[in-house]
């Protein structure tokens, strides 16, 4: 889990993964991540229960302006790797929820942090047939310091745009679970896997609480 906590306030202050209910699947990937990207940051810069880490304020914008739009059983199946097939239905379902609650806590921790990020995007290079693309940004603080280069990948459904994974320095994030996911299914099988996220989150949680 510690190959996360390196890009944690990045991640979020780029709204990785912000997408609105009002997207149209008929929006270019990259001007639906750019257009609710600011959205997501002008609500963290000026919500003061955000900046004062205010819990319940967090997960509420986790929930309404991100969870909706983030493919998790892609994002889970891709970093099970081989062994999600091996997995029951139900266990596929349980991996799911434990994961999506470990990312939530992620964003909500990460979004506390936003103060003054701004966001420059790359020419979208790709077709319009494409179905599966990759847009790239950078994350530019007032304060100095090296351009952070995030990029997200994205999937077009029959419901629009979904992400499916980030890349922040160089690391894309399922890739970083799939060896966390491989460690603890080879330690204690599906289950395992399922105990050590669910352990994890109820950690998130107790914190979560305290604030």
């Amino acid at each position: 889990m510690k190959i996360f906590t390196k890009f944690l306030a990045v991640t979020l202050a780029a709204s990785a993964f912000a997408f609105a209910g009002a997207a149209s699947a008929q929006e270019a990937p990259d001007a639906l991540v750019k257009r609710i990207s600011s959205e997501v940051l002008d609500t963290a810069r000026s919500d003061k229960d955000i900046q004062s880490g205010n819990n319940n304020r967090i997960m509420q914008l986790v929930e309404q302006k991100i969870l909706p739009y983030v493919d998790f059983e892609h994002m889970t199946r891709l970093a099970a790797g081989r062994f999600w097939r091996q997995a029951t239905p139900e266990q596929q379902n349980q991996l799911i929820t434990e994961f999506r609650s470990l990312l939530v806590y992620t964003y909500a921790g990460a979004l506390s942090q936003v103060r003054d990020q701004k966001i420059e995007f790359k020419p979208l290079r790709a077709s319009a047939a494409d179905t599966d693309v990759e847009v790239n940004s950078q994350v530019i603080s007032s304060r100095g310091g090296e351009p952070i280069q995030i990029s997200y990948r994205l999937e077009k459904k029959n419901d629009g745009w979904k992400l499916y994974d980030v890349n922040v320095l160089g690391a894309w994030l399922v890739e970083a679970y799939k060896g966390t996911f491989t460690s603890e299914i080879n330690k204690g099988g599906i289950d395992g896997l399922i105990k050590a996220l669910s352990d994890k989150n109820k950690q998130l949680a107790a914190r979560a609480g305290k604030k």
